[in-house]
C-alpha cells in the first residue's frame, strides 16, 4: 500500500467530522471529548485531536487515526476503511506496486455482486407469486411479520432445476459464471443446475448492504435441511455474520451483540426488539468474526441450545471471545427450545429470564471445567488460555479470576505455568515518569521495557530533541526489540507522518504519550531539568555498556590464554571505574 495514499486521505478529512457521526463531541481545551463507543461508557472519556489527527480513550485505551476509527466502528479492515474514506473525500488510490490483474479481479467481483442482486430479485419476486404460497404460509406459521420479511429480504426458490439458471441467462449471464458465483451447481457429468431449489431463501449481506451469498431452508421433504452458499471471491463464511449490517447501528449504542446460530433465530430476535442480534453462518465461530464484532461492541451474549453440543460450542466460543479482550455471557436455552420457539411461545419475558440467569463467559468456562474435566485437563486449559492472551494487561486481569474460580493457589499456578511477571523497579530513578510507565499499553513487562518506555515517551512528547538524542547514542542503550523498532521510525520520519508507519501497539503508545501533554507539558526550567536527567542517564548507561563490553573482552582473553591482553583490559577497566567514581 502506498503510504502517500494514506496521508492524502488523512489530509482531506478531519477526524472529528468522522467521529461526530457516531459520538456526541464537545470542545475541551483545544480538542474534542465524547463518550467512547468502544466500551460501556456514558462519560466523555475519548479525546479527539484534529491537529494531530488521532483519537484516544482514557478508559479502554482505544486509539488510532481516522482510518483506524472508521474501520473499528464499522467492522472493516484497514484497506476497506481506506477505500471507503478515499471515495468519500475524492482521493484516487494508487497501488504500489501496481497489480496487473487488479482491474480484472475488480471487474469480476462487480459481476458477481451484480449477479447476486439479480438472483435476489428473482427469489423475492417468487415469494410473492402463486408458486410461493406455501412458503408464505410457512413464514406465517412461524410467526414472521411482513415487516421482518421485508427487512431481511426473504425470498423463495421454486422447485425447479433451471429456474434461476434460465433467469440469469435472460440477463446475459453464462451458466459457468453462475457456478463461479455459487448460485448454480455443476455435477461430475458437467450438467449445470440451480443450487437452491424449493427453499426459503435468506440473503446474506456484507456491511455495505450488498448481497454476497444466500442460505436456503427446505420447506418440503428433502435433505439437507439447510443449504448455504460456498465460498466465492466475494464471500467467505468465516468472515461474515448474518444480519450484522442491520444490527451494527444498535450495537454501537448498546455496546452489546447477541450472537446465535440460526437464520430464523436472528429474525425472531429482531422482531421482538433485540435489534443488536446477528448469527454465525453454518460454521463454528471464528476469530475474524469476533474481531469484526469487537469493532461495534464490548460484550457478546452467546445464545446456544442447552444440550451437550450447545454447551461445548458455548465454551469454545466464550474462550475465543475472551481471548480478544471482549466480555461475554453464555445463554443456554431450555431443553428442546431454540431462540425462535422460545420467543414465539414465551415472548421477550421468557428470553429475558434466560439472559438474567446466564453467567459471564469466564464463569461459564470455569463451571464447565470443574464439572466435566479432569484436574490435568483443567490445568492445561488454564495454562493454554493465559498463554494465548497477547496482551499482558489481560493476563493480569484474568489470572486472579482463573485461580480463584478453579480453586487453585495463585503462587503455585504462577510457578507451574510460568505466569509470574518479572519484578519491575522504578525507571532508573527518573524524576517524573515512574507512575505513568506502570500504566502504559502492553509492550511487555519488566524493568527493561519500563526504562525504554521512559526514554521514548520523552522523545515522542518533545520531538525537537530527536536529533540530539540520536547524536548521544540513545539507540545503543535501548534494550527491547519494540523500543529499537519504534525509535528507528521516530528518528527517520517527520512527526506529522510517523503515525501511519506504526503498528497497533506502537500507535497506542505514541498517541497516549501525545495525549499526556494535555495533562502536563514541561517548559522552562522543568524541561531543562528533565533533559539534563535524560542526558545523564544516557551517559550512565553508556558507561555501564562499556564496562559490560570490557568484562566480556576480558573473559574472552582469559579463555583464549592471552594473559597480556587480559591484564591490559583489566587495567583499563579499573581506570574507567575510578573515573566514574570521581564523577
Amino acid at each position: 500500500m502506498d503510504r502517500s495514499d494514506v496521508e492524502a486521505v488523512k489530509a482531506r478529512i478531519n477526524i472529528s467530522d468522522i467521529v461526530r457521526r457516531y459520538v456526541d463531541l464537545k470542545p475541551v481545551s483545544g480538542r474534542w471529548m465524547g463518550a467512547c463507543p468502544f466500551h460501556q461508557e456514558t462519560k466523555p472519556s475519548m479525546s479527539v485531536n484534529d491537529d494531530e489527527g488521532f483519537f484516544y480513550c482514557f478508559g479502554c485505551q482505544a486509539s488510532g487515526d481516522v482510518i483506524d476509527f472508521y474501520g473499528r466502528i464499522n467492522g472493516l479492515d484497514f484497506r476497506e476503511s481506506l477505500e471507503q474514506l478515499a471515495a468519500e473525500c475524492g482521493v484516487e488510490l494508487g497501488s504500489a506496486p501496481r497489480d496487473p490483474h487488479a482491474a480484472e479481479r475488480k471487474a469480476k467481483k462487480q459481476m458477481l455482486l451484480d449477479m447476486h442482486d439479480e438472483a435476489n430479485s428473482f427469489f423475492q419476486r417468487n415469494l410473492s407469486l402463486a408458486s410461493g404460497d406455501h412458503c408464505r404460509r410457512y413464514l406465517a406459521d412461524r410467526g414472521m411479520t411482513p415487516e421482518m420479511i421485508s427487512k431481511f429480504g426473504l425470498g423463495y426458490s421454486p422447485d425447479d432445476w433451471h429456474g434461476l439458471d434460465n433467469f440469469l441467462r435472460t440477463k446475459g449471464r453464462s451458466p459457468e459464471a453462475g457456478v463461479e458465483a455459487g448460485l448454480l451447481s455443476k455435477n461430475e457429468k458437467g450438467n449445470i443446475y440451480d443450487r437452491f431449489r424449493g427453499r426459503l431463501i435468506y440473503p446474506i449481506q456484507n456491511l455495505s448492504g450488498r448481497v454476497i451469498a444466500f442460505g436456503g431452508r427446505i420447506i418440503t421433504d428433502g435433505e439437507p435441511k439447510y443449504l448455504n452458499s460456498s465460498d466465492t471471491p466475494i464471500y467467505k463464511k468465516g468472515d461474515h455474520l448474518y444480519g450484522l449490517n442491520l444490527a451494527r447501528s444498535t450495537m454501537t449504542r448498546t455496546k452489546r451483540a447477541i450472537l446465535t446460530e440460526g437464520y430464523m433465530d436472528v429474525i425472531s430476535l429482531h422482531q421482538f426488539g433485540y435489534t443488536d442480534s446477528c448469527g454465525v453462518l453454518g460454521t463454528a465461530l471464528t476469530a475474524d468474526q469476533v474481531k469484526r464484532l469487537a469493532g461495534f461492541c464490548s460484550r457478546v451474549d452467546l445464545v446456544f441450545d442447552g444440550d451437550g453440543a450447545g454447551r461445548k460450542a458455548a465454551m469454545k466460543s466464550s474462550r475465543m471471545i475472551l481471548l480478544q479482550g471482549v466480555a461475554c455471557k453464555a445463554i443456554l436455552l431450555p431443553d428442546g427450545e431454540d431462540v425462535d420457539s422460545l420467543l414465539q411461545t414465551r415472548g421477550a419475558e421468557g428470553f429475558e429470564a434466560c439472559m438474567n440467569e446466564a453467567p459471564d463467559g469466564l464463569t461459564f468456562c470455569m463451571n464447565t471445567l470443574r464439572e466435566q474435566y479432569a484436574p490435568r485437563d483443567i490445568m492445561a486449559w488454564a495454562k493454554s488460555f493465559l498463554s494465548e492472551l497477547s496482551d499482558a494487561s489481560l493476563r493480569a486481569y484474568y489470572l486472579p479470576r482463573l485461580v480463584s474460580g478453579l480453586g487453585l493457589s495463585e503462587a503455585d499456578f504462577r510457578r507451574d505455568a510460568g505466569a509470574a511477571a518479572p519484578q519491575q523497579r522504578s525507571v532508573r530513578q527518573q524524576p517524573r515518569h515512574t507512575q505513568r510507565a506502570a500504566r502504559q499499553p502492553a509492550m511487555g513487562v519488566g524493568k527493561d521495557y519500563a526504562d525504554d518506555r521512559y526514554f521514548l515517551r520523552f522523545t515522542i512528547q518533545y520531538p525537537d530533541y530527536v536529533p540530539e538524542l540520536a547524536k548521544r547514542g540513545l539507540t545503543q542503550i535501548l534494550r527491547t526489540p519494540w523500543a529499537k523498532a519504534l525509535w528507528e521510525k521516530l528518528e527517520t520520519t517527520q512527526q506529522g507522518h510517523v503515525v501511519s508507519l506504526l503498528n497497533e501497539q506502537e500507535k497506542g503508545f505514541y498517541i497516549q504519550c501525545r495525549e499526556e501533554l494535555h495533562e502536563e507539558t514541561l517548559s522552562g526550567r522543568e524541561l531543562l531539568a528533565e533533559w539534563d536527567h535524560i542526558c545523564r542517564t544516557i551517559a550512565q548507561e553508556q558507561q555501564k555498556l562499556d564496562m559490560r563490553q570490557l568484562t566480556e573482552a576480558i573473559r574472552q582473553a582469559q579463555q583464549s590464554g592471552d594473559t597480556e591482553r587480559a591484564l591490559q583490559l583489566l587495567a583499563l577497566k579499573e581506570s574507567r571505574r575510578r573515573e566514574d567514581e570521581q564523577h
